[in-house]
């Protein structure tokens, strides 16, 4: 979840290049910053509580340089954000740094066998465990005190680590958190995350579990925790440097939402044919007739994409009249599942890296399933271990509150769906009617940004109460979740999305002139029913903000607010419900003061249990 950046080269002042990387992954979300450099005097290391800004103040009263350091962006897990329990952290020497990400299961045995020897720690941190029990390795050479260590070592981790006596050298290993190794010209990089080190080279390595990589300015080499030797190969980083920009726009969030007029057809591009009316996903190519014939389809993930994957399940059992299942991976992972040979499971994760979707992502495999990623990173642990699967193209996301991987998830298991349906149940000509549905969804998009002065307008009303419920049926229950999430995590407002009929059975409660209702009400089969649900919110006094068809009057008598969305087919509509909510959950968040694309508590990529 924190941020690593790491560079050795010969004659260059390295400092520019890790606070640039740090700035490159504050999105991530982070409490503390700090840096370590191997310097003419030793290993020299500067940390600070809270942002880079401050890391940045601290350089300047106190600077260091020198040709091999690492960075760190921490998100706290174990103690309190503060410059103590900052990273890096140093061993006992104070010779040798480390910037880890993930969490170190076994810290308390070790942490007492090593305070058992005489070890004296002054953080809460596993890292610092981790920094001394390599340190108690070192005989002169860092990679073998790394190995040693780590075989000691049962958790996750992504991890950089530096000494005073190895200056050209850097080692980095990697088990369920990621970690790239950048190639440059005689300097060489590792990070957590490739925008940390795009805007200095395209070519990288990604390392797998298990795996430890040395850099010096020389060159460099992958092996195995076993010391076995590995050949890895050199990837291109494919994604424009404009991505990591604003670009103009005040959050990178409103930037990603109004990006979704392209991303979602991005997402299907050259998939879907019109005159086939299917969709032609080669990344499921060798997997195809499993999911024409499988009997159940388990979709797992996390958060949004998990929302994503509720919505899916109504487009299989539509479209594809298949059996389908939505399942929370932290929840997953640790029951008892019945699955097995014949049954396929979908993945999500926009990340590729989340580590509980990982984890159950291995357990259905285990078990023998077949396993299909959808996921936006190229690259990532998902995409490389997964059996196949589709690539959403959202291109990088840097706001914490998802929203174009969202809708181009959604496009995604749209084609996916009309695949199946087309071998199973859908004609030619109910599939050349979605594809036109499909392709028509971008303008409509651009038809509901243009009303985002208008949806801000609407914000500016409700920024100040303190709870909202949302309330959708059918496609559009997945939505109330969404929305309510979006709202919540970005603006710090108490929210709850439900199925509308359920609001009878409690939620009804809390129904006053204080508690906005957002209801997503579209002109398709429920209408009837969600308007006999707004009904029941208007007799108790409830303001309605409501996300409806263009041209519906009767809504209109009945809300207080209204938001109109083109009309386009029903599994199709969460792509367009799901903007205004957005737009209406960062104009709120902007209204009340608060850090949009870092919200409190939140981080990105999801890399700790």
């Amino acid at each position: 979840m924190c941020g690593i950046i790491g560079c050795v080269t010969k004659d260059r002042n390295i400092v520019p290049v890790l606070m640039e990387g740090l700035r490159r992954v504050e999105y991530r979300g982070y409490d503390s910053a700090g840096i370590a450099v191997v310097s003419d005097d030793g290993l020299a290391v500067r940390r600070v509580e809270g942002k880079i800004d401050g890391l940045a103040a601290l350089l300047e009263q106190s600077p260091v340089t020198g040709p091999t350091g690492i960075g760190h962006t921490r998100w706290a897990t174990h103690g309190e954000p503060s410059e103590v329990n900052a990273h890096p952290q140093t061993d006992a020497s104070g010779r040798l740094a480390v910037v880890h990400n993930g969490i170190v299961e076994n810290y308390r045995s070790l942490r007492r066998s090593l305070e058992e020897d005489g070890h004296v720690f002054s953080s809460e941190t596993d890292t610092e465990v981790l920094a001394h029990l390599i340190g108690s390795h070192y005989e002169g050479n860092l990679e073998a005190a790394v190995r040693a260590a780590l075989a000691k070592v049962r958790g996750a981790y992504g991890m950089a680590v530096i000494h005073a006596d190895e200056p050209g050298v850097l080692v980095g290993a990697r088990n369920g958190s990621p970690l790239v190794l950048g190639i440059g010209r005689g300097t060489y990089y590792v990070a957590s995350d490739v925008a940390a080190i795009v805007r200095h080279t395209r070519d990288v390595v990604y390392l797998d579990d298990l795996e430890v990589v040395v850099a010096t300015p020389e060159g460099f080499s992958a092996t195995t925790l076993e010391d076995e030797l590995v050949t890895k190969d050199v990837e291109k980083v494919t994604w424009n440097i404009d991505t990591i920009e604003k670009n103009g726009f005040p959050h990178f969030m409103l930037k990603e939402i109004f990006e979704q007029e392209r991303t979602v057809w991005d997402a299907v591009r050259g998939r879907v044919i019109e005159t086939a009316g299917d969709a032609f996903l080669g990344g499921l190519r060798e997997h195809r007739r499993s999911l024409i014939s499988s009997n159940r389809i388990i979709i797992i993930a996390c958060g949004t994409s998990w929302h994503a994957g509720l919505i899916g399940e109504y487009m299989f059992e539509d479209l594809a009249r298949i059996s389908a299942e939505v399942e929370y991976a932290s929840e997953f992972r640790y029951r008892n599942p019945v699955i097995g040979p014949g049954d396929v499971v979908i993945v999500m994760s926009q990340s590729g890296e989340t580590i509980d979707t990982l984890a159950a992502m291995n357990e259905a495999q285990r078990r023998g399933a077949i396993v299909l990623g959808v996921v936006n990173v190229v690259g990532s642990t998902i995409a490389r271990q997964s059996d196949g699967g589709v690539y959403t193209h959202a291109g990088l996301e840097i706001g914490v509150a998802s929203t174009k991987a969202f809708t181009s998830q959604l496009m995604v298991l749209a084609a996916v769906a009309l695949t199946i349906g087309r071998a199973r149940s859908v004609s030619v000509t109910e599939g050349r009617e979605i594809v036109r549905a499909m392709q028509a969804i971008p303008g409509q998009i651009g038809e509901i940004l243009a009303g985002n002065e208008a949806i801000k307008e609407i914000a500016s009303r409700y920024a100040k109460h303190s709870n909202f419920l949302y309330l959708g049926r059918g496609y559009n229950f997945p939505v109330a979740l969404e929305g309510a999430l979006k709202l919540k995590e970005i603006s710090y407002i108490h929210a709850e999305g439900y199925p509308a009929a359920e609001m009878k059975h409690g939620p009804i409660a809390l129904i006053d002139e204080n508690m906005p209702v957002v209801v997503i009400a579209p002109q398709d089969a429920f209408y009837e029913k969600i308007l006999s649900n707004m009904q029941e919110v208007k007799a108790r006094g409830g303001r309605i903000i409501a996300v409806t068809s263009q041209g519906d009057d009767q809504v209109k008598k009945m809300a207080d607010d209204v938001i109109e969305i083109p009309r386009t087919m029903p599994h199709l509509t969460p792509i367009l419900s799901v903007v205004p909510l957005q737009l209406l959950a960062y104009h709120i968040a902007v209204e009340r003061g608060c850090h949009v694309d870092q919200p409190r508590n939140l981080a990105k990529s999801v890399t700790v249990e």
